[in-house]
Order: structure tokens, then C-alpha cells, then sequence
């Protein structure tokens, strides 16, 4: 089963693999990276744009892909 993602845009790059992303609804979340961004060394820096899929509460997300 495919999650749904949502877009964002990274505005900032936090110690330990977090990221703070602004989604296109102007709400901001904290992210990390999903673990095949992690093993295959993507890097993600301010100012990319991302896709994300969020945690049930909203407050947090998994980045699955960058570009």
C-alpha cells in the first residue's frame, strides 16, 4: 500500500539528521530522512524541496524523497 506524501521545502538543517520543513500549506514540521536517503548518502540541504509522508499526529515526517 502506497502512503500518501505531501511536498515541502527544507528551511533548515538540525543536528542528528532533522530537518525543519515548511509544507505547501505554510504549516512547519520536523523531519528526518527515511532510511533509503540514509543508506544510499543523499544529502539534503536548505532550500530543497521535498517529498515527506507525516506521522498520524501531524507534527513530524519522514523524508522519502528528494528532487
Amino acid at each position: 500500500m502506497k502512503e500518501p506524501t505531501v511536498r515541502g521545502v527544507v528551511t533548515e538543517v538540525l543536528p542528528n539528521s532533522l530537518y525543519r520543513v515548511k509544507l505547501d500549506d505554510g504549516k512547519l514540521i520536523l523531519g528526518h530522512l527515511a532510511g533509503r536517503l540514509r543508506l544510499n548518502h543523499i544529502r539534503v540541504l536548505a532550500g530543497d524541496s521535498v517529498s515527506l509522508v507525516l506521522s498520524p499526529d501531524g507534527d513530524k515526517g519522514r523524508i522519502v524523497y528528494r528532487g
